[in-house]
């Protein structure tokens, strides 16, 4: 779930790639944890845990692997190809644990949890799996290994949230950062790993979010992105008062700790979005006016096959009161699937005219990847060839590409509230920010610091980006 935008092929493949955790300053004494995270939002989110949970303990972490002692890969498996670079990852470190036996490599996330005892009987070289549940068990986990065992622990949870452990910031700018608010999947879609690698819905408490938004905005954050698989879900009942709180009034309990703390959320699903929470997103300025709706497919009978729980129909209204409560400008992002089970040309015509239809800024897509243990897996037949999955695949690339210029092109001319994230990864002497509706945006630099607002005219775009001037 990282930022959003249109994915090329080549630019799916690098949604695997994964983000080193810089060094944190500790005695040059503590053992070195070297951390790599790869896949979603959420895996990054839960690795800033896992930081907090080691150096509690007396660890520090490494960006340099040559000099750990530990060497772990936070996983996803939500695609096959995201579980072969972890395997070719591990071959990578054989030279290391050659030169250094007592290194210890260990695998956590959600391929830890899928494949389990397996990983550390196909791949020799891991000591240690931990589960998504799992990460305050680390420490034991840890001696275990160094006591000459391999260890492992992937129970799930019901209950645990983390929500009492401040993560360590470490995939960060300093202006932006992420807040999980709920854990596990209830839905149950027929092509999807995660309700078996997170378990079981459940939401943080109530407290515990408003303090870390409370605290990264005093820390100078001013954008903080609350996460879930299915955000919109959210509930959670005061153990005292017996009051429930659902994610409308959430989102307007964080937009009320400051006007100047901008809040997003991902990820929403369409059976669950409700008027609620778009009214809520319309009252409050600083709730960014973005919308993260992953439609799969545009074909009811794939709907169906695919367990979504919804209607091509009841997707599109939901989309037409987005539009009605939020208005045309407001950012929508999809996730679509080409060459599902059993697809038809004529089906998959039908994602392309739902395309067509809403017309989105940016989109993930790709093509099926069938998944171990899954209800599509067991009870249906990936049974449409390679070359036509990647046909279709960049037959809705290439009209995201359209759409998403065109909707670029309609803000040319307007005036941007934009938050400074840091330099143009092309330009130091430009600065680059997101608009309320999520589109980046590059312009020159003037006096402007990072983590500031700033306005700024929209003067041309490309399919991706939007560039502009500053407006004194």
């Amino acid at each position: 779930m990282q930022d959003l935008k249109v994915l090329s092929p080549e630019e799916v493949k690098g949604l695997d790639e994964p983000r080193i955790s810089p060094s944190q300053n500790q005695s040059e004494y503590s053992k070195k944890i070297y951390l790599e995270s790869y896949g979603c939002q959420m895996n990054f989110a839960d690795s800033e845990v896992v930081t907090s949970i080691l150096m509690e303990q007396g660890y520090a972490t490494t960006s340099n692997i040559h000099e750990a002692d530990t060497i772990l890969l936070n996983t996803c498996a939500i695609r096959e190809n995201a579980e072969q670079k972890i395997r070719h990852r591990l071959q990578s470190f054989k030279p290391i644990k050659a030169k250094n036996p007592h290194i210890t490599i260990g695998i956590l996330g959600c391929m830890a949890e899928r494949l389990k005892t397996q990983l550390l009987e196909e791949e020799k070289i891991v000591d240690l799996v931990a589960g998504p549940d799992a990460y305050r068990d680390l420490p034991r986990l840890l001696e275990e290994v160094e006591d000459g065992n391999k260890a492992v622990n992937v129970f799930l949870s019901r209950e645990e949230t983390y929500g009492n452990i401040e993560p360590v910031r470490m995939h960060t700018n300093g202006v932006t950062a992420l807040v999980s608010i709920m854990r596990g999947c209830n839905n149950m879609c027929s092509f999807c790993v995660v309700p078996y690698t997170r378990g079981r819905e459940r939401s943080r408490d109530l407290d515990s979010i408003l303090k870390e938004c409370t605290q990264l905005f005093e820390s100078g954050y001013r954008e903080v992105t609350l996460l879930g698989q299915n955000v919109d879900s959210y509930h959670w009942q005061n153990p005292e008062t017996k009051q429930s709180i659902n994610f409308a009034q959430l989102l307007e309990k964080v937009a009320q700790l400051t006007p100047e703390l901008r809040v997003r959320f991902s990820t929403s699903h369409p059976k669950d979005i409700t008027n609620e929470v778009l009214h809520t997103m319309a009252k409050y300025e600083n709730i960014c006016k973005n919308i993260h709706l992953p439609a799969q497919s545009g074909n009811n009978r794939i709907l169906d096959l695919m367990n979504r729980t919804y209607t091509r129909e009841w997707y599109l209204e939901r989309i037409q009161s987005i539009r009605n409560i939020l208005g045309e400008s407001c950012g929508i992002s999809h996730d679509l699937i080409a060459g599902f089970c059993s697809e038809t040309e004529e089906e998959h015509q039908d994602s392309l005219s739902l395309l067509e239809e809403v017309k989105y800024d940016f989109g993930y897509m790709f093509s099926y990847s069938e998944r171990p243990g899954t209800p599509a897996e067991k009870k249906l037949s990936d049974d449409i060839r390679e070359d036509v999955k990647k046909r279709r695949l960049q037959e809705i690339i290439d009209l995201q590409r359209i759409h998403s210029s065109y909707r670029n092109q309609l803000m040319i001319g307007s005036v941007q509230r934009v938050l400074v994230e840091g330099d143009s990864k092309k330009s130091s002497a430009h600065h680059f920010g997101r608009t309320d509706n999520n589109k980046v945006v590059v312009f020159p630099k003037k006096e402007e610091m990072k983590g500031e607002f700033v306005d700024v005219i929209i003067t041309h775009c490309t399919s991706g980006t939007l560039l502009g001037e500053l407006i004194n």
